[in-house]
């Protein structure tokens, strides 16, 4: 029954007629507009997906890492948060952080003392740490960007592919007139409404895939500029804790 309404709609609205009257290059238009629009539903729903698991992610493990004022805590206790691009970034200054103070980057039984026992990080080692939290915020910042040239693809390029056929199929229309030798308006009316389908196609699939590009771009630059305020403040409290010019006894004190 819904296929039958979808039908009568398409035929009441005249696209029904006007696809039948469609060309051959026309209908191609349909199809590639039609396979646009599958990819970038897609791409809206997966993306959709992943910023929700994200967000949901991130929330607890914020969450838990302010609870505690010990920066590495969340990362010794070997817990999880899969999704999150902020905790990704948080295991990669870990592990970094690790690497320079006790020469592994892996947690064992006695990584706890030996993080006790660690001089103070050289200015070098702590520009080491800042940089894998530049660069892991870059390589999630890239990887929340991943798909996203498909939607940016259909809203500027779903309307110049229906303009295409649109301009082609009325370009038919008037040849076949000019080879019928005659014009009339019964003549021309079924070539035109075949052409304009395209564009009405065209239209329908930019307009959707707009509406999710921008929703999902402020989405992810508003991501992205959490990730590198989080990225700076975990550099802030490595520095604090862990840089050079605090003595051994003070750390030992707070661990």
């Amino acid at each position: 029954m819904g296929s039958s309404l979808m039908v009568n709609f398409f035929a009441a609205g005249g696209l029904l007629f006007a696809f039948e009257h469609s060309t051959p290059a026309g209908r191609f238009v349909i199809g590639t507009l039609l396979i646009a629009s599958l990819v970038s539903w897609s791409v809206i729903a997966s993306k959709w997906s992943e910023i929700r698991l994200a967000k949901k992610q991130t929330a607890r493990f914020l969450a838990k890492f302010r609870a505690s004022r010990k920066p590495l805590q969340v990362f010794l206790s070997r817990e999880t948060f899969h999704g999150s691009p902020i905790y990704e970034v948080y295991r990669a200054g870990c592990r970094e952080l690790c690497y320079h103070l006790t020469g592994s980057a892996e947690i064992d039984e006695m990584t706890v003392q030996r993080l006790a026992s660690a001089p103070p990080l050289s200015p070098t080692a702590f520009s080491a740490v800042e940089s894998a939290l530049g660069r892991e915020v870059g390589v999630r910042g890239l990887q929340l960007d991943a798909r996203m040239i498909f939607l940016a693809t259909a809203v500027s390029g779903g309307p110049f592919l229906g303009l295409l056929g649109t301009v082609w199929g009325v370009m038919d229309t008037f040849s076949d007139i000019a080879e019928a030798g005659k014009a009339s308006l019964a003549a021309m009316a079924p070539g035109v409404s075949g052409a304009l389908i395209t564009t009405v196609t065209g239209l329908l699939v930019a307009i959707p895939a707009m509406f999710g590009y921008n929703y999902l771009v402020s989405t992810i630059r508003s991501l992205t500029v959490e990730m590198d305020n989080f990225a700076a403040e975990l550099a802030a409290s490595f520095g604090h804790r862990y840089a050079a010019g605090e003595s051994f006894a003070a750390r030992a004190d707070r661990e």
